[in-house]
């Protein structure tokens, strides 16, 4: 069964919104998005993400225009683990199944997804390709997160990196509703 969805979010963390129109089905996810916002800058985003079975990144196209210059990242992981950014080699990311978009809810859905956390208790660590918004650059970044259980409007999942947390709050198909100091959705 695919599932369809348009999911709009009000972005405080950019003081902006993004749209996604993503399909999850057969164990994958495809999405493309645009977002606007005005920290730390006026900027747009457009992006195209692909995953292969089990919601692991293949493919994150993404472009950023802001009033200074347009930037591109072709960001993508091999069958075989390993990440290129533009076609060039990523060393430090073998271990990495996701990419996570800057101030984009929609990239918490792979790992939430492929664990089932927004449906049974338990706990992931991960290494994760995290893309800066607006400047596109890639750095890894360890990340858990954490089943909490049922709460007002779906399932809180703890998430945590560095010294960051935030329990958010995703439906029944795993898409973020609330995500405190990033992004709450618009219904």
């Amino acid at each position: 069964m695919t599932i369809s969805r348009v999911l709009t979010w009000d972005v405080t963390a950019s003081n902006g919104y993004e749209t996604a129109w993503a399909e999850v089905g057969d164990d994958e996810l495809r999405a493309r998005g645009r977002a606007v916002g005005t920290v730390p800058e006026p900027y747009w985003v457009t992006y195209e993400l692909d995953t292969g079975p089990g919601y692991v990144t293949r493919r994150l196209r993404v472009t950023v225009d802001t009033a200074a210059r347009t930037r591109s990242l072709d960001l993508r992981r091999g069958d075989g683990g390993g990440w290129t950014a533009d076609g060039e080699r990523l060393p430090g990311f073998d271990a990495a199944f996701d990419c996570d978009l800057g101030r984009c809810p929609l990239t918490n859905t792979m790992p939430v997804l492929r664990h089932g956390l927004h449906r049974r208790p338990g706990e992931r660590r991960l290494l994760t390709a995290w893309v800066s918004v607006p400047a596109l650059t890639v750095r890894p970044s360890w990340q858990t997160y954490t089943h909490l259980g049922d709460g007002a409007g779906g399932t809180r999942v703890r998430f945590a990196s560095g010294d960051f947390r935030s329990d958010v709050v995703f439906d029944a198909d795993g898409f973020v509703r609330d995500y405190p100091e990033l992004a709450a959705r618009l219904d």
